[in-house]
């Protein structure tokens, strides 16, 4: 036993120094349990087997769905509009947010979900993510206690209560305390903590893709010669296919997109919108053709076609939504003296075919340029295609410089598509799943993921990129200290002694023991496992006092899910370590207080709903 304790202290040392990263350090303390005896390794490598590491995994990828199929750009809008800009309301939103959810989803896939939106919030209000993330796990950890499964130690008590002949918690019961805690939360951090958290810079930016739509607007001149034509019901091009007229080479004119405005025969369903139209792409009646071309070009071709032109506004939101969306995209391309492309002639607005990418326009010494050019090293394109052909096209042309990242510039567009609802409705089914208890949690992500993967929602190539790998690692790392302290008998040792101290006091003074030391568990040992391990003892002690368990339990209950004071505490607060750039110093600085004013608020609260 002497050897675990210093195991365990050394590696609270090595989380607080902060000389290495979490994960390095988890895998030390891993590997140390393992070499000293105390674990076997199978038990030592139990956490990677572990059904909380793959539920984490998968719950990632969902979130990283969301992210792509634009909920987390339109709710991190959302938020930005609601606090107008104020930092403070936007903290209170985000936990609000993080705590309602968590009720009803699990908490990591509550922060799963939040984090993309709260980073992308608050780069928008002014303020660094470190300032909104620790408020989003810690609310996820406290919207747990509103529901019976909001938490799994909510569970393991009411269980603890149902194995013993007595009857279980109710399902909003948890909420008679969880609802004033949250409210304390919020006020909190509101007032408080807010000052107490680090403004830590990072390098994660994301990418504003309206400030870039308003640069290449201004620099590039994207608005001009951009018209938008309906074919009338005498038009000639009726049934026919865009290749069949050739409009690049006769008239130096490239038909970008097109929208269906008349319905179509049932047994011939076709896309509202086509976003790259192709050479076989069949035009119809009352259809809008975004054309790209000279504006004599253009009168030719609407005369000869006899085609009616609707105005095309210039503001840049409805640019935006002409030319991007979820599957097509728009990003900034340099011509290096070494590319491949240096001489060529072409005309704006023509396609590159090898590679399904549009040159859109183009400026050369910060002069935007016009009509049929010459490339030469140097010059800029802002260029337009789907995401995957922009992200490929530096393979397919070599000596070329993306500017900027298409992959950020994606995951920034806030309109939705029918993949969109598709994550939605994912993420939906995942809830039920979990509600109602139809799947085990970790088979529910994992199903759940799989559909996001086969939807393309994430694309299989993006998928394990969207996984936070050191929240992940850290987490499994750290699984076998719980299990070396059970194993050893320390933490049995430490709950028996506390006990056995505080049973002939008042029934307060061991409902605060019972709540030091499930917390204390709780800061280290996987929420769950601290409430296996303290139901039984507070239920025993409570029964020999002749008192009633339900006090105790809900104070298990609570105290397993406060877990404030390291990253390594429960999961969510592992899944915002990296993102918020946060350092162990800075849980047990913001996390401090708030343990405090719950370990009041529990003590005062609960004998006054539950009597002993």
């Amino acid at each position: 036993m002497t050897t675990l304790l210093i195991i365990l202290a050394c590696t609270i040392l090595l989380f607080i120094w902060g000389k290495f990263p979490p994960d390095v350090v988890a895998l030390l303390s891993m590997v140390s349990l393992f070499l000293s005896g105390i674990l076997n390794v199978e038990e030592a490598l139990s956490g990677f087997s572990n059904a909380t590491v793959i539920m984490i995994a998968a719950l990632f990828i969902i979130g990283e769905g969301l992210s792509r199929t634009g909920w987390t750009a339109l709710a991190g809008q959302r938020f930005v509009s609601w606090a107008k800009k104020s930092v403070p309301k936007l903290l209170v939103i985000v936990t609000l947010g993080a705590s309602v959810l968590s009720g009803f989803v699990s908490n990591t896939g509550t922060v799963a979900a939040l984090v993309p939106v709260t980073v992308s919030a608050a780069w928008n209000a002014g303020t660094m993510p470190s300032k909104l993330l620790m408020p989003v796990a810690f609310g996820s950890n406290t919207g747990g206690l509103l529901t019976l499964t909001g938490t799994p130690p909510n569970i393991i008590a009411s269980n603890a209560m149902v194995e013993n002949g007595m009857e279980g918690f109710g399902f909003f019961e948890f909420s008679l305390i969880g609802l004033p805690l949250l409210l304390i939360a919020i006020l909190y951090f509101r007032y408080f903590g807010f000052r107490l958290m680090p403004a830590n810079k990072t390098n994660e930016k994301p990418t504003d893709i309206n400030a870039e739509m308003h640069k290449w607007i201004e620099n590039y001149s994207i608005g001009d010669n951009l018209y938008r034509l309906r074919i009338r019901s005498m038009s000639p091009l009726i049934n026919t296919t865009i290749g069949s007229w050739d409009f690049e080479k006769n008239y130096g004119i490239s038909v970008m997109r097109l929208k269906r405005r008349h319905p179509s025969p049932l047994k011939q369903r076709v896309p509202l919108f086509v976003e790259l139209p192709e050479p076989e792409t069949e035009m119809r009646y009352h259809d809008i053709i975004t054309i790209k071309g000279e504006p004599e070009q253009v009168d030719r071709m609407v005369l000869q076609f006899s085609l009616g032109i609707i105005p095309t506004p210039a503001e840049m939101d409805t640019l935006k939504n002409e030319l991007i969306n979820q599957e097509v995209g728009m990003a900034e391309m340099l011509i290096t003296p070494n590319s491949m492309l240096v001489g060529r002639i072409v005309n704006l607005g023509h396609y590159l075919r090898q590679s399904g990418v549009q040159l859109l326009a183009a400026s050369r010494k910060n002069s935007p340029l016009r009509g049929k050019i010459k490339i030469e090293a140097g010059d800029a394109f802002v260029i337009r295609g789907t995401w995957e052909n922009i992200e490929t096209l530096k393979s397919v042309y070599e000596n070329v410089v993306i500017s900027g990242s298409p992959e950020a510039l994606s995951k920034n567009v806030d309109q939705l598509t029918a993949r969109s609802y598709i994550a939605l409705g994912t993420l939906l089914l995942l809830i039920i799943l979990l509600v109602f208890k139809i799947l085990p949690g970790a088979m529910a992500a994992l199903i759940c993921a799989g559909i996001m993967m086969l939807t393309r929602c994430v694309p299989i190539t993006k998928a394990y990129k969207g996984i936070s790998w050191t929240s992940v690692v850290m987490i499994a790392a750290m699984i076998p200290m719980g299990l070396a302290l059970q194993k050893t008998g320390a933490a049995q040792i430490a709950a028996d002694s506390l006990v056995s101290s505080l049973g002939s006091m008042h029934p307060v003074a061991l409902l605060a023991g019972i709540f030091l030391l499930t917390t204390a568990f709780s800061q280290t040992i996987n929420n769950s496992a601290t409430a296996v391990l303290m139901a039984p003892i507070a239920f025993m002690a409570a029964h020999s006092l002749g008192l009633s368990p339900k006090p105790f339990l809900i104070t298990v209950a609570v105290s397993a899910s406060t877990a404030f004071l390291t990253p390594v505490g429960t999961t969510t607060n592992a899944m915002v370590l990296s993102a918020g750039g946060y350092k162990f110093l800075d849980y047990i600085r913001v996390g401090g207080p708030l343990l405090l004013l719950f370990f009041i608020a529990t003590i005062v609260l609960v004998p006054l709903i539950w009597n002993f």
